[in-house]
């Protein structure tokens, strides 16, 4: 550890000790709630409780045997899945489209599609609930798959966005000079090099699909049901640890695929 300055501006450790500690105390501040969760869903109680008096695995096994939760938990990877789909092609194509676009309105049309990200989810929700009733895409899977990729996408566009920037579109240019159509030079030569960003903002995509509770409370019922709204109306029902062992299963997942983007993102293209 650095204890003396080597030079007259060095920073030591010893000086950004207080930095540390605030870092600290701000990552345990956010992750408290969470590690919380995990203890309890091994109690051996039939009702939460911190710390737990008994250990099990009754809750977990309490998931897996009921037929209503394994139908929500296929709903939502299905969901997921193909959300995570159209997503990430849509978003890519779209950051591919303003990369290589000179037009003023560009950045306009980047803030338009990114406009989803601002607004209050409630709002979105009704929007789309409204919109999808003449429809009859309510509690539909279409209709969930299309109401998260509305979420989605403006994560996709920025992270391929991203990726995009440090790709010289001019190596695309050369294959097009050389007879290769657009979208052929786009997937032998640009998508090859973006590969990584375009599947860091695919892991994202299927994991804000997954979490989404909002918009499904609204727009996802019956057989179609999500995972999580099922949670939700679990919780508003009746407090039953069965939530605490999903919660750490999810937990789980989304630590793995978010440390998997994250991976992908800090290679280079």
């Amino acid at each position: 550890m650095l204890r003396k300055p080597a030079t007259a501006t060095q920073v030591t450790h010893l000086q950004r000790l207080w930095l540390y500690v605030v870092c600290a105390l701000v990552i345990i501040f956010l992750v408290a709630p969470t590690l919380i969760v995990i203890p309890m869903s091994f109690s051996d109680s039939r009702y939460l409780e911190f710390p737990p008096e008994a250990w099990s695995l009754r809750w977990y096994r309490a998931y897996l045997d009921s037929s209503e939760w394994r139908q929500a938990t296929i709903v939502s990877f299905k969901v997921a899945g193909l959300t995570m789909v159209v997503a990430t092609v849509t978003g890519t194509l779209a950051a591919y489209g303003l990369h290589v676009s000179r037009a003023k309105a560009g950045k306009y049309v980047s803030v338009l599609l990114i406009l989803p990200m601002i607004i209050p989810v409630i709002l979105l929700a009704v929007g789309i609930f409204l919109a999808f009733a003449p429809v009859g895409l309510n509690s539909t899977i279409p209709g969930l798959v299309l109401a998260h990729s509305v979420l989605a996408i403006p994560l996709v566009l920025i992270t391929v966005t991203a990726g995009m920037r440090n790709f010289d579109i001019n190596q695309e240019m050369v294959a097009r000079s050389m007879g290769a159509s657009r979208p052929w030079a786009f997937l032998t030569v640009t998508l090859p090099q973006i590969r990584n960003s375009v599947m860091s903002a695919a892991l994202l995509a299927f994991i804000i699909s997954l979490d989404e509770v909002v918009i499904a409370l609204l727009i996802a019922g019956g057989d179609k049901a999500t995972l999580t709204r099922r949670m939700f109306l679990a919780l508003r029902d009746e407090i039953d640890p069965t939530i605490a062992a999903i919660s750490t299963l999810l937990i789980g997942l989304s630590v793995v695929l978010l440390a998997l983007s994250q991976f992908l993102q800090s290679k280079k293209n």
